[in-house]
């Protein structure tokens, strides 16, 4: 064999090698990842462990009056431990899986009880120590589910692993449902839940957990536990029942009008607090859902409610007085080649709380432009004076960017100016326009509404809010006076008189906008925004409003068609429901002071009610002139005709249906005469009455 053999056998034979190495290499692999894979796998998993947070539970949201606005409840995933000790044995597992199935079918209703007899065996069979039984079920039907078969033995024994999650729930459903919000990762936070959620997300706990086959993570060793810490409570200022009575008048008029959307504000005028919001967009024809807060975060042009800044500026600055006279012509005002109407024929010569009153454009421009032409900043300076450029700073996230413009402003021109007199080429939010309002019924303190007034952990308050002053006086008395005055004007004489009523009085300001169309302006597509802004009762003022419809389709679009009928009903049903602004009937004198007023012949223990709620000591005798008599319990003789006379319908008829007897009545008042004498065994004969 010569050299070059003797090579070629050594590559040959080193190639081989090479080849079998790799062919073992090969083998093991396969050998491992598939042979033995799972055992491998399983060891892997079994020396896995990490540290699992644990949610903590999300504090409430209440009411002002209490009613809970949100809240978190308990929900569980159930899963089953299948070689949990006390079902270790098969011989005890296979005799209560089958019933255990039949109780899991009967009770979910999602899947036959012979496939959950399947499921069950199958992961018996796999050994699955986290099978999953069922996602998402509440703490009641948990507390049944621990009584089914196998699950009963206990929490060790049977295999029952029960995880908790917190699931976020609003018992009022839609009530005030954008004000409330949500907090959902990877999204701008809304409402309450968004900017309080330092306080009412609370602080994470953690436990551990093992990794086990299919990648799940099952806990173990509860005592390594760190338990959360729940969060805070929020007590908002909404009350349910306003929060109701203003939803409801809003949807009723944005349904009849078929406007595109809608909002409502109401507030409480010395506190700042906001006792109801409201807001509507229209989704399908008749249906209107909460998906925008207009009130707090849409600016937007006002219209004719900003009149009110316009006429106290110019007052405020001794430019015009209420009794001025001022002449609207035939209802044009022309300046800068563009005419400002009335949306009536011109009133002539009238005074300046009579152009408020009506609602006059040409008036308004006219002032304001007239006096203001020569130094604009003037006018801006005093708007700017009363913060209506500055945010309001709210306690909840997403309010709109006020914009009123100053002749420095790059769009300032020559009609910005009379424009900016009836509210337009400016811009604010329905709260930040109601704030103004709110700030003239509290006698020219403007405040910051409020959402929240506290914060409570384990029913101890932990921050408490009180009103924010923007402007201790947005104007002198004097000038607050005039502009109240001529509030209660509009209601009285004006564009809103229909909101007049005997229960109170009302103050305030309607507001009627064109609104412009994306970049073709005002031109084309003519759509408007009604509005009313003011507050009740306008001698005591409890509670300012403001109501805005958007682009109303039906039954026309001023102010006083679409905005002035809902204001009109929240306030009458709000004066209805609270009891704080009727008189205290307990200060309440009688006619005749110190005699005791008459009383129907009746029933002693509901007389004593009637005296102790007016303030009245003691009852009079049955001897009294007052009274033939008044009944007590040992009074009435059963199995016996009552004496009736001299009493009122309900009682009779109580005593008559104590005995056995029916009634005849005839005649209204009091009971004059009866068929059957006082005394008499009672019978079946029908008993007749008479009244008068």
């Amino acid at each position: 064999m010569n050299i070059r053999t003797d090579i070629l056998l050594r590559v040959y034979l080193s190639f081989g090698l090479i080849v079998l190495f790799a062919l073992a290499v090969l083998y093991k692999m396969f050998d491992l990842q598939v042979v033995e894979g799972a055992h491998w796998q399983a060891m892997a998993d079994s020396l896995s462990t990490r540290y699992q947070t644990v949610e903590a539970t999300r504090g409430n949201i209440f009411s002002v009056d209490g009613s809970l606005l949100a809240t978190s409840v308990p929900e569980y995933d159930i899963r089953m431990d299948m070689i949990a000790p006390g079902i270790l044995e098969d011989d005890v597992f296979y005799s209560k899986v089958d019933s255990l199935a039949a109780k899991l079918a009967s009770f979910f209703q999602d899947k036959s009880a012979e496939q959950y007899r399947r499921l069950l065996r199958k992961a018996r069979k796999d050994k699955n120590r986290y099978f999953l039984v069922k996602r998402n079920v509440s703490f009641q039907d948990m507390k049944a589910v621990r009584t089914f078969p196998i699950f009963k033995l206990g929490k060790y024994k049977g295999g029952l692993i029960a995880e908790q999650k917190n699931k976020r729930i609003l018992p009022f459903k839609t009530l005030a449902a954008r004000t409330i919000g949500y907090k959902n990762e990877h999204v701008q936070p809304v409402g309450l839940e968004g900017a309080y959620a330092e306080y009412m997300d609370g602080e994470s706990g953690s436990r551990l957990v093992q990794r086990i086959a299919g990648g799940s993570w099952m806990p173990i060793n509860e005592d390594t536990e760190v338990s959360p810490k729940d969060g805070a409570d929020i007590i908002s200022t909404i009350d349910i029942n306003m929060q109701d009575i203003a939803q409801k008048a809003l949807e009723k008029q944005l349904i009849a009008s078929d406007a595109d959307n809608g909002c409502v504000v109401l507030m409480e005028v010395t506190t700042g607090e906001v006792r109801a919001v409201a807001n509507f967009t229209k989704v399908k024809e008749g249906v209107y859902k909460e998906k925008f807060n207009y009130a707090i975060a849409q600016s937007a042009e006002p219209g004719s409610t900003f009149k009110l800044a316009s006429y106290m500026a110019a007052i405020e600055d001794g430019k015009v007085d209420t009794s001025d006279i001022i002449d609207t012509e035939n209802g044009t005002f022309r300046v800068y080649g563009h005419t400002i109407r009335d949306d009536h024929a011109g009133e002539g010569k009238i005074s300046v709380k009579r152009a408020f009153e009506v609602s006059s454009n040409t008036a308004v421009t006219r002032l304001i432009y007239k006096n203001y032409k020569d130094n604009p900043s003037a006018f801006t300076n005093r708007l700017y004076a009363m913060h209506l450029n500055e945010p309001l700073g709210l306690q909840i996230p997403g309010e709109g960017q006020p914009l009123i413009k100053t002749p420095k402003s790059k769009s300032w021109s020559g009609l910005t100016l009379p424009q900016m007199a009836y509210g337009y080429e400016l811009k604010l939010t329905p709260l930040q326009m109601l704030t103004l309002y709110n700030a003239v019924a509290n006698n020219g303190r403007m405040i910051a509404p409020l959402f929240v007034k506290e914060v409570r952990r384990l029913g101890n308050t932990v921050e408490k809010f009180e009103a924010r002053v923007i402007n201790e006086k947005v104007a002198s008395d004097a000038t607050i006076a005039k502009m109240r005055g001529m509030l209660e004007g509009v209601v009285l004489e004006g564009t809103a008189k229909q909101l007049k009523n005997s229960l109170f009085t009302v103050a305030g300001k309607t507001g009627t906008a064109q609104m412009a169309d994306g970049a073709a302006g005002y031109r084309t597509n003519r759509r408007y925004q009604g509005s009313f802004a003011g507050y009740f009762p306008a001698d005591h003022p409890k509670y300012s409003m403001i109501v805005v419809v958007q682009n109303p389709r039906k039954g026309g679009y001023y102010a006083a068609t679409v905005a002035a009928p809902v204001f009109k009903e929240i306030a009458e049903r709000v004066y209805a429901t609270d009891n704080q602004m009727y008189q205290n009937f307990t200060s309440l004198k009688l006619a005749s002071y110190g005699a005791t007023p008459a009383i129907k012949y009746g029933f002693q223990k509901d007389s004593q009610l009637v005296f102790n709620a007016f303030g009245i000591k003691s009852i009079p005798s049955a001897k009294s002139d007052t009274v033939k008599q008044l009944l007590g319990e040992d009074d009435m003789v059963y199995g016996k005709v009552p004496d009736l006379k001299g009493m009122g319908l309900k009682d009779a008829m109580y005593l008559l249906g104590n005995v056995g007897m029916k009634a005849v009545v005839k005649g209204q008042g009091k009971v004059v005469k009866q068929s059957i004498s006082p005394g008499e065994l009672v019978n079946k004969t029908a008993i007749t009455i008479e009244l008068e």
